[in-house]
């Protein structure tokens, strides 16, 4: 009888997803995209990881806007609103969440986060930009990366 190899390295989805990435930055689809990977990390009893990719504002320290003040105040807020939900929900709906940032760009800093992660999907909100039309969304960017599966909620 031949003993089977057990697989070193990491192998994503392999019985089913264990971490599932949603991107946050508190636009209405990105808390769309944030339900839905909810609803599958329950089901699939894996671990939610909401990314808040904080941008790098160059311009707005040259206007004298202190940047970190700037992005640790969004981070903040969508954690505090993500406690709500999670308190408003308590009982009725348990799943494992945790709350990352990244800096950077909202590609890189998702697609860095889902790496660093070891994600088995992706889950993001359509772009409500309209100049992502021509030059590509962070949703397109990912898909073609082809690293993950990712899901786009409109």
């Amino acid at each position: 009888m031949e003993e089977q190899q057990v697989p070193t390295t990491f192998e994503r989805g392999t019985d089913g997803p264990k971490v599932i990435v949603a991107g946050l930055d508190g636009s209405e689809s990105s808390w769309r995209a944030a339900a839905y990977a909810a609803g599958l990390a329950r089901r699939q009893h894996a671990l939610l990881a909401l990314v808040y990719v904080q941008p790098y504002l160059p311009g707005g320290a040259a206007m004298g806007v202190p940047v970190s003040d700037a992005e640790t105040g969004m981070a903040q807020q969508l954690l505090a609103e993500i406690w709500e939900a999670v308190e408003r929900l308590q009982g009725a709906f348990h799943v494992r969440w945790e709350f990352h940032t990244f800096r950077g760009d909202p590609y890189n800093g998702l697609a860095m986060a889902a790496d660093q992660l070891t994600a088995d999907a992706v889950v993001v909100g359509a772009s409500e930009r309209a100049g992502h039309r021509l030059i590509g969304s962070v949703a397109v960017r990912l898909v073609k990366t082809g690293r993950w599966p990712v899901t786009v909620v409109p």
